[in-house]
């Protein structure tokens, strides 16, 4: 019996744990760079991040050789 590949979907909102895993980081890492992003968004007591925001923040740390 074969497995059937899950579709990837590239997901714009994730929660911190999620996010982490993601970008093969810790989560206080994660968390503290999504909030110098300002790439958080709070409904409630839930918390996601924009990865769209995310991604451009960390597009600015990008060494030039």
């Amino acid at each position: 019996m074969q497995r059937t590949p899950k579709k990837l979907e590239k997901k714009r909102l994730v929660r911190y744990k999620e996010g982490a895993a993601m970008y093969s980081m810790g989560m206080n890492k994660f968390q503290a760079l999504a909030k110098d992003a300002g790439a958080i968004l709070k409904i409630d007591r839930m918390v996601l991040v924009d990865l769209d925001t995310f991604d451009q923040y960390l597009e600015t740390f990008r060494v030039k050789e």
